[in-house]
């Protein structure tokens, strides 16, 4: 089993959320997320001014899947949150952690059927 922390834009969550339930993912956690990398930051008006922040409004996805949906769900996750044809900086970053253990509380199943 294999967590799958993906970064990507606001405007891209629905689109995303569609495509990975079409090819059978369709449990995941979704958080708001702020940070800042090579865009550098934003230059926003509020009330006339300008001000500077640091920080960019980003999703990030978490998703546990067993190992054979890994491939699939980086893959969809890949080409859907593309802000263009070939990507622009700033659509964002996917990691992939080891899941040792996984236990659904409902219904006391434990490791890949829990998922």
């Amino acid at each position: 089993m294999k967590l799958v922390v993906a970064i990507i834009q606001p405007t891209k969550v629905d689109t995303v959320q569609v495509a990975l339930a079409n090819v059978g993912v369709e449990r995941m956690t979704v958080c708001d997320a702020a940070g800042f990398a090579r865009q550098r930051g934003q230059l926003p008006t509020y009330r006339g001014m300008e001000y500077n922040t640091q920080l960019l409004r980003k999703i990030m996805l978490e998703i546990v899947v067993n190992d054979d949906f890994v491939d699939r769900t980086i893959e969809t996750i890949m080409t859907t949150a593309k802000t263009g044809p070939e990507g622009t900086i700033g659509d964002g970053k996917i990691f992939v952690f080891p899941v040792d253990e996984v236990y659904q509380i409902s219904e006391d199943l434990v490791g890949p059927e829990a998922v």
